[in-house]
């Protein structure tokens, strides 16, 4: 019997192919109808037997494109049959934005395979891209996603990619950023003082086969490509790599590296299969490897690391520019260092002339800076560090209990900062931004904020920040409520973290509490001090302080971050004091180092209470103990490099020993003046002294405080669970959130422990686990208390 109905299609479901494969659908299907992009996603009217429109919504589950992401699919029945002569594809119609941008994809093969073909239009083409791959996120400036609302708009279409276009059996039918090199975007070089660099055959091939000379040479090259500029230089040449080092004054910092394919990056690091499956993905995030014994780069790329990150090219410029090169190429954000990647071309020429040698330019303008993602492989799952690129601005869909939230906005932290819209019952978190107190950073934060508010029609009803009154994110969010007249919450930091977790793992609003234990480097507690070590029973609307790690000095406040080793002298001070450290452990150059420092002036700080506030941090405990060893001891050059090279110092042999002894003793007690439990470090000390003292190789020394820590951990957890049974209450679950749980030592060692003692552990991956979550848990927490 015919009938007529009308199919709502909500998720990510433009600008990926979605209305071709409705065309083909219906075709096959012997369907009439259309089919149109709105603002609410996709629109589809179908005439037809009433069997063959159940195959075709079958089949459209099924089927559809590689990029898309259908959330639902809502079928009505018409009173009448629509007269429909054959099945089109309409305009699309503008309205309320309820529709999802999709995140920008790497090259697919059939577009990859174009590239290299002699006989195609597109042979070599950089700019090249069709529904299945290519821009997204970072040329869109207002939805429906269509090219007149794209930078692509001041390309207008030669006649055979508007036939391509036009085509619904096309795999480019209705590609938004469709260009070929007779109407699409240019790419050329120049050099330092802007000109162009004129060959004896001027062309798109001259231009990128000399980049890669270039690179060869020993050249840093500045490339724009999807998301903003990188700068290049050939990974095997130390002395170019130092130089890009002092240029960019990134110093200490991780290099990236590009491959051009997996072959290439075997020469230097393992992978495994779910690590080549990142790297291959249409995310084609960096990923980090453990480095093998075969290859061996410059120690500068890497400096102490014994991981490396790779990515293969993901637009077909890179993969052009990297196809005849069998080494690795640094790839970095084209900036100085903690400031965002520059996008524009102008931008370019003006601040990195003192950087690179020469630039590599293109005329296809970047609507909206993006970095590349970052992954690490931990508990054998992808756990991102940074989303960013290829994962951004996915939605995530609230867990059971949230359906009705309100739409919200949450601004997240200061460091490593997103934001987190909620609409409609999603989650929709930004892109990493950066941190805060850089100003360009700041203003990228507002630009991207404007951005989501247009692209998703949002209209928050609430506002919410962090509970820190000195963030950035909390004052933008105190002013915005002061204006808009919108209430604001702020959420205490290390709670949001552990709501984030939870948000992420599906933990319904009516599950009972989890203890979740929060690590990093330091959040504003609500009784005024640092935290940064804590042991919360909490659930998404409220929690309870029940531990944390022993508080610590911080002297010098913010300089104890950047000097580790006034984290060392706190610790120590506190565990033993100095004429304790004299009597047994004046042998040590640990002592004797210490010593030289302005002890006095530490003295009289620490005596008068001036700028010493006490931190729970377990940052600032990596920090002591690194420095103890002597790694990173007199400053740290980069957030979280202490805590990163004694995780390095680790080798696999040491950590897979079936040696029960392999770890440092810590205790729990209770914290005096409070109702608290806490790990005192005391133990861990004197036995790390005494190791120090006979000179225990530092790989051991390493491996028992990872260890140490995580049966402190497992020790806590048993204690606080006997504590809360003898008042009538329990948790079933442990969830694990804040960046020192990006360690995969500690994390896995805790984890395996956790789960051992019959407990459900959580942790993050789709999220990081860092300050990029926060914004997530912060709106998960607010939304709960309002659906009270």
């Amino acid at each position: 019997m015919a009938q007529s109905v009308e199919i709502r299609v909500r998720g990510t479901v433009q600008g990926v192919g979605f209305r071709p494969t409705v065309w083909k659908l219906a075709n096959a299907c012997g369907l009439y109808g259309e089919v149109r992009n709105d603002a609410e996603g996709v629109l589809i009217k179908l005439s037809g037997n009433e069997p063959d429109i159940a195959r075709f919504l079958q089949r459209l589950e099924h089927e559809a494109p590689p990029l898309a992401r259908i959330e639902t699919i809502e079928t009505k029945v018409l009173a009448n049959v629509l007269d429909f002569k054959d099945f089109k594809i309409v305009a699309s119609i503008s309205g309320e934005n309820q529709t999802q941008v999709a995140p920008d994809a790497a090259t697919c093969a059939a577009c990859t395979e174009e590239i290299l073909n002699p006989l195609a239009r597109r042979y070599r083409y950089p700019f090249t891209n069709c529904t299945h791959c290519g821009p997204r996120l970072s040329i869109v400036k207002q939805v429906p996603y269509d090219r007149a609302k794209t930078t692509m708009a001041v390309f207008p279409m030669c006649v055979d990619c508007a036939r391509e276009y036009e085509n619904p059996a096309d795999r480019r039918f209705h590609a938004q950023p469709i260009a070929c090199p007779v109407c699409g975007p240019k790419v050329w070089l120049e050099g330092l003082e802007g000109q162009k660099i004129e060959r004896n055959q001027s062309s798109q091939l001259d231009d990128l086969d000399y980049t890669s000379e270039l690179i060869k040479q020993g050249k840093i090259v500045a490339i724009r490509g999807l998301g903003g500029f990188h700068l290049a230089c050939d990974a095997r040449n130390e002395r170019t790599v130092e130089r890009l080092r002092e240029h960019k004054r990134r110093y200490g910092k991780p290099f990236a590296l590009m491959a051009r394919d997996l072959e290439a990056i075997r020469q230097f690091c393992f992978i495994s299969d779910l690590e080549q499956s990142l790297l291959e993905s249409p995310q084609a995030p960096i990923v980090l490897l453990n480095v093998n014994a075969q290859g061996k780069l410059p120690k500068n790329i890497a400096p102490k690391l014994n991981i490396l990150g790779f990515m293969l090219p993901y637009t077909p410029l890179h993969f052009l520019l990297l196809k005849d090169l069998d080494f690795p190429v640094v790839m970095t954000s084209g900036n100085l260092s903690n400031e965002p990647q520059i996008i524009s071309n102008n931008e370019a020429r003006n601040q990195l002339k003192g950087i690179a040698d020469f630039i590599l330019f293109h005329d296809r303008e970047i609507a909206n800076r993006i970095d590349d993602s970052v992954i690490r492989v931990i508990e054998e799952k992808p756990c991102l560090l940074r989303r960013a690129r290829g994962y951004a601005p996915n939605s995530f869909s609230l867990p059971t209990g949230f359906e009705q939230a309100p739409d919200l906005l949450a601004y997240g932290g200061e460091l490593k900062s997103t934001f987190c819209l909620i609409k409609d019952g999603k989650a929709i978190v930004s892109q990493h931004q950066g941190d805060l107190e850089d100003l360009a950073t700041f203003e990228d934060y507002q630009h991207n904020l404007q951005l989501y508010t247009n692209l998703y029609d949002h209209k928050p009803k609430l506002l919410v920040a962090d509970l820190h009154p000195e963030y950035i994110s909390n004052k933008l969010a105190q002013q915005e409520a002061k204006k808009s007249k919108l209430p604001l919450i702020e959420i205490q930091h290390h709670h949001a973290h552990i709501a984030s977790c939870l948000a992420e793992n599906n933990i319904s609003l009516t599950d009972s509490p989890v203890l979740g234990i929060a690590f990093d480097g330091l959040g504003f507690g609500e009784d005024g001090t640092i935290w940064g070590g804590e042991f919360l029973l909490a659930d998404y609307r409220n929690y309870q302080r029940l531990g944390t790690l022993k508080p610590i000095a911080m002297i010098g406040g913010t300089q104890a971050i950047r000097e580790p080793w006034r984290n060392t002298y706190a610790h120590l001070m506190a565990a033993l004091g100095w004429e304790n450290l004299t009597e047994n452990f004046a042998d040590l150059e640990l002592y004797q180092y210490l010593e030289q420092k302005p002890r006095q002036i530490i003295e009289q700080m620490l005596q008068k209470n001036i700028n010493v506030p006490l931190a729970s941090s377990c940052g600032r405990l990596f920090d002591a103990v690194a420095a103890a060893m002597g790694i990173c001891r007199d400053q740290a050059l980069f957030e979280g490099q202490a805590a990163i090279e004694l995780e390095m110092m680790v080798d696999n042999n040491t950590w897979t020993q079936p040696d029960e002894s392999l770890h440092y003793s810590f205790k729990i007690a209770p914290l005096p003046g409070t109702e608290l439990e806490y790990v005192e470090p005391l133990p861990m000390w004197q036995a790390m002294l005494g190791d120090l003292q006979v000179k225990t190789p530092k790989s051991v020394i390493a491996a028992r405080f990872h260890r140490g820590l995580a049966q402190a951990v497992s020790a806590m957890v048993e204690k606080l669970a006997n504590k809360l049974a003898k008042n009538g209450l329990s948790f079933h679950k442990v969830a694990l959130s804040g960046g020192c749980f990006q360690n995969k030592l500690l994390t896995e060692e805790v984890s395996k422990l956790v789960q051992a003692q019959g407990f459900q552990c959580l942790s993050q991956g789709k999220v990081p686990a860092n300050d990029g979550g926060l914004a997530l848990g912060q709106a998960a927490i607010a939304a709960a208390r309002q659906l009270d």
